[in-house]
């Protein structure tokens, strides 16, 4: 069977990660290293200021003290190595949507871009729900969409961030990131001591229901499938850009 590298950023001990680990069992063998703690919001960080910690829970589990991009970054270079290598990640179940630009603040979307970047297909799933969370149908389909992936193949490069709504899935549509207009929401308390801290929220305003964005799929009750990768170059604006190429460096000094 194919091996099936498995992470998250809600933490090893999240209901969603036991999910799909049940469900993608009858798709491969799946290994999961998944944060000792929850990770979410972690992006695409990796871990440079301390050392990390792995610890062996039994011959498929596997915790880091550190980031999903950690967890993924010594999955493939440390513990699942040479002909253990996998030929697919999965990350997630999420809990709650990672729509439009939630996207680049996402562990679990950070999961699946690592595993690509060092050259294993990587797939983010998520339910968009805010409360009951049942994954139920979730991990259904993901294993399904995994089966797909590995039977059709994706671009070089390119991830999958799957955002699916509650429920029975109704539909798939293939969609582009969404825009949402929100803002931070600042509130300042203050420790025994005196001394002031923050907790940083948002406050969504309205999101753009645009058809063939993955907000307009999940609002509709679709599973919204989205194709990404790490390049991040607005190539539409490099013609808008061009007259930069005649730009040299002392023309700050030249009147």
């Amino acid at each position: 069977m194919v091996r099936i590298l498995l992470t998250n950023d809600d933490g090893i001990h999240s209901d969603g990660l036991a999910k799909l680990e049940e469900a993608l069992r009858e798709v491969g063998d799946v290994y999961t290293i998944a944060p000792a703690s929850e990770m979410s919001g972690a992006s695409h960080s990796l871990t440079l200021s301390r050392p990390l910690r792995i610890r062996h829970i039994d011959e498929r589990h596997w915790t880091v003290d550190g980031t999903p991009t950690d967890c993924v970054t010594l999955a493939l270079n440390k513990i699942l190595t040479g002909d253990k290598r996998p030929v697919i990640c999965a990350s997630g179940i999420n809990y709650g949507g990672n729509l439009g630009d939630d996207a680049s603040y996402s562990g679990t979307v950070a999961g699946a871009l690592e595993a690509t970047i060092l050259g294993v297909p990587g797939i983010a799933f998520s339910l968009f729900a805010r409360e009951n969370f049942d994954f139920t149908y979730a991990a259904r389909f993901a294993a399904t969409a995994m089966r797909k992936v590995l039977n059709e193949g994706l671009p070089e490069g390119t991830l999958l961030n799957i955002n699916i709504p509650p429920g029975p899935i109704n539909g798939v549509r293939v969609t582009r990131q969404g825009i949402k207009n929100a803002q931070p929401v600042i509130t300042e308390h203050f420790d025994p001591r005196g001394r002031p801290y923050f907790w940083i929220g948002e406050e969504v305003i309205s999101w753009n229901l645009e058809e063939g964005t993955d907000y307009h799929a999940v609002e509709g009750g679709l599973v919204s499938v989205t194709p990404m990768r790490s390049d991040m170059t607005n190539h539409r604006a490099l013609a808008a850009l061009d007259s930069w190429n005649a730009l040299h460096a002392n023309s700050a000094l030249q009147d």
